[in-house]
């Protein structure tokens, strides 16, 4: 993993120019550790700390996840930031008391709660597999289940079931997400939250296959436009995709790794 020095130099375009410069990451895997129950989670008072201090220093700070927006706010603890929430589906800005979601998601948000609806009290709950309503996206979880293969399985056969009922699904980290039929992804939140900001370097940092969207969002912005710099920063974990790393121009190893990445940017000893 890379030493300070190492840090300093992949980070150097954004250290240099802050008032230009934007720093995204994802929520899970990447500042807050990986739970078996996504209510679990917690973000360090000191990566809230960073994180409000960047919000200072930096034209854009900005958590990106799929978790709702809000619930990010709520989890991460910092108001002067901006969120994205449902992987891009929802934006909730600095400040900002309700989050702008994507209207076309709203016109198909009754078809995925049916489904959903249908399946809760199902053999699901026995399985270990719990439902997570995200308003127009639902999660399937099966992290934790006494019997992960099978809940696996069980789930994939849900995934069936969406697929024919002509809905999106979107596979994570022990996670199934079911979604409106409208492309929505990490990489859109990216595009989203950079529209119209002044920034001539970014960042982007994740740790599963969700971020690979807001990987190639940043390096597409970098040739499409005023973007000079872009950095990817892999979070290396024993779950997530060696992709990851593999298109990463840094790897750091886990959420601690990651911090480690905030405090340089923050310009702590």
């Amino acid at each position: 993993m890379p030493s300070r020095s190492e840090l300093e130099e992949a980070l150097r375009p954004l250290i240099e120019a802050p008032e230009r410069a934007a720093i995204l990451c994802d929520v899970d895997g990447t500042i807050a550790p990986i739970v078996e129950q996504a209510e679990l989670a917690e973000v360090s008072e000191r990566t809230s700390r960073l994180l409000e201090a960047l919000g200072r220093r930096y034209a854009v700070v900005a958590c990106v996840s799929g978790r709702g927006a809000g619930d990010v706010r709520k989890l991460v603890g910092v108001d002067s930031i901006d969120y994205a929430g449902s992987h891009g589906a929802e934006v909730l800005l600095a400040g900002a008391h309700e989050s702008e979601w994507m209207p076309e998601l709203e016109q198909h948000a009754d078809r995925v709660r049916r489904f959903a609806d249908e399946l809760d009290g199902s053999d699901l709950s026995n399985l270990g597999v719990r439902l997570e309503d995200k308003g127009p996206i639902f999660a399937f979880h099966w992290r934790g289940a006494s019997d992960e293969n099978a809940a696996r399985e069980r789930v994939e056969q849900v995934a069936g079931a969406a697929e024919a009922e002509g809905l999106w699904t979107h596979w994570g980290r022990k996670v199934l997400e079911v979604r409106p039929p409208v492309a929505i992804d990490k990489g859109r939140a990216v595009r989203l939250l950079l529209e119209g900001r002044e920034v001539t370097a970014a960042l982007y940092a994740g740790d599963d296959r969700t971020d690979l969207d807001g990987f190639e969002a940043l390096a597409g912005l970098a040739a499409e436009s005023g973007l000079e710099a872009a950095v990817r920063v892999g979070v290396a974990s024993d779950e997530g995709p060696p992709e990851i790393v593999a298109q990463a121009d840094l790897a750091v190893e886990g959420v601690s790794g990651f911090i480690d990445v905030l405090a340089v940017l923050a310009g702590e000893p």
